[in-house]
């Protein structure tokens, strides 16, 4: 059988031709796969709107020598309130960008980066308030890195290996983790983290996606903020692709 059929949630969109596009989506069976929309930009099209951007669907495609095509798309999720917050579009596009960048064809984690990603672009659209929206994205981050194997350390130094526990604290975007503040006599870093940013971080890591916990409801959007920077920077740093979004969200702010 040429067909098979997989739940997909669109990252990117290229001009095939007049008519045609080529729809880049993340998986939950086959992780990156690119299909063709034949006739999608014409008015009558049956795959329209289910082809935008951020649109979760579940498609039946044609296995095809280099690009797959796509015959039929039953959409499963629009996060339409996204599309009526700028901070929701942006950041939408931001995590989208990150599987984009990170996610492979034939991912053997392909079914918890999809879960992932659905979550976090649901929690954002139902979002009320730009911490709301912050907090989805920061969990994403920390939980995507963890999945694609560049989990960070934040409970022991990387240097010495002690437990580092109520008190300050560096943070190594190139190594990915925490040193303590007697090693960081010689090893020089910048970025300072207080234990309870660190306490809030490990939360977003190890709780269910969905769960809120005391440092959910105690974060304020200074906190998430520096949260969502210092991640930013550490996945930036670990991405083989360059980040369009992170550009235009620094823009808007």
């Amino acid at each position: 059988m040429n067909n098979f059929v997989t739940d997909a949630i669109n990252l990117k969109a290229y001009n095939l031709s007049d008519s045609d596009k080529i729809i880049v989506m993340y998986s939950k069976d086959k992780g990156l796969i690119r299909g063709v929309a034949k006739g999608v930009k014409k008015p009558k099209s049956k795959l329209g709107a289910r082809m935008d951007l951020l649109v979760a669907n579940k498609l039946m495609l044609y296995k095809g020598k280099s690009l797959d095509r796509i015959c039929q798309a039953e959409v499963l999720n629009t996060f339409h309130k996204t599309r009526q917050n700028m901070d929701k579009i942006f950041y939408s596009m931001y995590i989208s960008e990150v599987v984009n960048n990170f996610g492979v064809e034939d991912d053997p984690c392909s079914e918890d980066i999809y879960e992932l990603l659905y979550r976090a672009l649901d929690k954002i659209s139902n979002a009320t308030s730009t911490i709301e929206i912050l907090i989805a994205v920061i969990k994403f981050q920390i939980k995507m890195m963890q999945i694609s194997g560049l989990g960070i350390e934040l409970d022991y130094c990387l240097c010495c290996g002690k437990q580092v526990r109520d008190e300050n604290m560096f943070f190594s975007s190139h190594t990915g983790g925490i040193v303590c503040a007697s090693c960081n006599e010689n090893y020089g870093l910048y970025t300072v983290m207080h234990y309870k940013l660190r306490d809030f971080l490990n939360a977003c890591l190890q709780y269910d996606f969905d769960y809120v916990s005391e440092y959910d409801a105690k974060a304020n959007e200074k906190v998430c903020m520096v949260c969502f920077e210092l991640l930013k920077e550490y996945i930036n740093i670990h991405s083989n692709k360059k980040f369009n979004s992170t550009n235009v969200l620094q823009e808007i702010r």
